[in-house]
């Protein structure tokens, strides 16, 4: 036993907060706004169920995020909590300008001329904050503005690089919406000259984990590392999947990136409505496949913004998530600026643990499997079987150890139905694993034999009121303890009294 044990089980004053919030498995990412942009709305969120909050960055100034990191690890250091900080780069997000009195009518038929000098728009010209437009989009290319509410289509690139319109599907017009070229390959950047920017507020506020908008190629991942690399910067990588050429690319896309998040809103303007579904769910395969967490964003419960209850519709996309096995679901609008953020957390934890309750035989022995070309297959097989053991001896809870963030990773994805909960003493890592599905993470920095670590984790999680005497507990950890191998060996214990 480790001599320094007392000092890991006075950190939690409320157990009972802990083990409620630990109850789901399926994780929740929350959107920072100003509906709950304050600390008691904020530990609100969270007693209800909120593991990740996201900042988003096409929104607000870098003093009101600095506000809310601040509430979060406020409630990290005094709560039984682990919230991860979720930072999300705008990306190359392209937006019409200011309309002549906010609303413009355009009907079918009518003719626009987009330009890239800065004008209030009128039926005469609109502005376009894509300097590039002229040279990306062909005549026949589509335009869609608004998520998709309004489509035109490119008849003609004018001599002074202006570009002129035809409305297929008309309607209102109004300032700052954005834009969407489901024919063009853009030219810009994965990162802008905001996100650059953004990005040193970002890494000197030493977020958990970032979002990079509109990926396209496995290049834009690597990119955005190297900067992270050059700053010492431990915060993982998120890649949006949103764009077709991500598709083309997402098998090199999901080896470079941390993390996966499947941003249906963009996704569903640049592609047929109707690939989505599928998409989504292959996605999700892929990711379990490769130990990455996954996210499913945007419009999950967007009628919650004005009601008190979800659309039937939403309740049935919330719950086909969950059976997928996504790693955790995101609230955009119906946290950030809807009239209930706190009712819609709670709404969707209900039906998370529903789902769980009832549907848990969603996890697939034909996608729960160790790949035999992963270069750590032997770990890999090593975290299955004790997986498979944890299953086989209805064990109450599978702990794993890493220094890496790998084992915390990998034991995740094979959706054990024991509880699981990681250990590590890279304190970066414990708030970083409150993404990936099912995990419980703690902090533990000795480094005694394997047999006192295995002790002292099974004594921190009795003490917390994890388990109880008599639980069968499976661990898995690496020997020798000094040389921080892959994992390497499974053990099972019934607890003592």
């Amino acid at each position: 036993m480790s001599k320094n044990l007392k000092k890991y089980l006075h950190q939690e004053m409320d157990k009972k907060a802990g083990l409620e919030h630990s109850a789901k498995r399926t994780k929740i990412v929350a959107t920072i706004g100003p509906s709950c942009d304050n600390y008691e709305t904020i530990l609100q969120l969270v007693k209800s169920g909120v593991n990740v909050f996201r900042l988003n960055f096409s929104h607000g100034t870098h003093e009101d995020k600095a506000k809310v990191i601040e509430i979060i690890r406020k409630i990290n250091e005094t709560m039984p909590y682990n919230i991860a900080i979720l930072a999300d780069l705008q990306g190359p997000k392209l937006r019409i300008g200011d309309i002549e009195n906010n609303a413009l009518q355009i009907n079918p038929g009518d003719k626009l001329v987009f330009t890239n000098e800065k004008c209030i728009g009128n039926k005469e010209r609109i502005y376009v904050s894509y300097p590039s437009l002229h040279h990306d989009v062909v005549p026949g290319n589509i335009i869609l503005i608004d998520d998709g509410k309004l489509e035109v289509r490119v008849i003609r690139i004018k001599p002074n690089n202006d570009v002129e319109v035809e409305v297929v599907m008309g309607g209102i017009l109004s300032s700052k919406k954005g834009i969407n070229l489901p024919d063009t390959k853009i030219s810009l950047p994965a990162l802008t000259k905001k996100d650059l920017e953004d990005l040193k507020f970002i890494i000197a506020s030493e977020v958990d984990w970032i979002a990079l908008s509109f990926v396209r190629k496995v290049q834009d991942i690597v990119d955005l590392k190297k900067i992270l690399k050059e700053n010492n910067s431990k915060s993982k990588v998120i890649a949006k999947i949103e764009k077709p050429e991500a598709l083309t690319n997402i098998r090199e896309i999901i080896l470079e990136s941390d993390g996966i998040m499947i941003a249906r809103g963009d996704l569903g303007v640049e592609l047929p409505v109707e690939k989505v579904p599928l998409i989504q769910k292959e996605l999700i395969r892929k990711c379990m496949h490769r130990a990455k967490p996954v996210i499913v964003a945007t419009q999950m419960m967007e009628s919650m913004m004005e009601r008190i209850k979800p659309n039937r519709s939403e309740i049935t996309d919330v719950a086909n998530a969950v059976i997928e096995g996504a790693d955790a679901l995101m609230l955009s609008g119906e946290t950030a600026a809807g009239k209930y953020p706190v009712l819609v957390i709670q709404t969707m934890t209900k039906i998370i643990m529903e789902i769980e309750r009832k549907a848990y035989d969603y996890n697939r022995d034909d996608i729960l499997s160790p790949q035999p070309h992963s270069p750590s297959f032997l770990s890999d097989a090593i975290c299955y079987s004790a997986c498979k053991l944890a299953e086989d001896l209805n064990s109450d809870a599978l702990i794993g150890m890493t220094q890496s963030g790998y084992t915390g990773f990998m034991l995740s994805s094979y959706r054990p139905k024991a509880s699981l909960y990681v250990f590590s003493k890279e304190k970066t890592l414990i708030n970083q694993l409150s993404l990936s599905w099912g995990v419980r993470a703690f902090f533990y920095d000795e480094e005694v034999s394997l047999d006192d670590i295995f002790f002292d984790q099974i004594s921190i999680l009795k003490e917390r009121g994890f388990i109880k005497s008599g639980d069968v507990v499976v661990n898995t950890g690496s020997t020798p303890v000094n040389k921080h191998l892959p994992t390497n060996v499974v053990k099972v214990t019934r607890v003592a009294e």
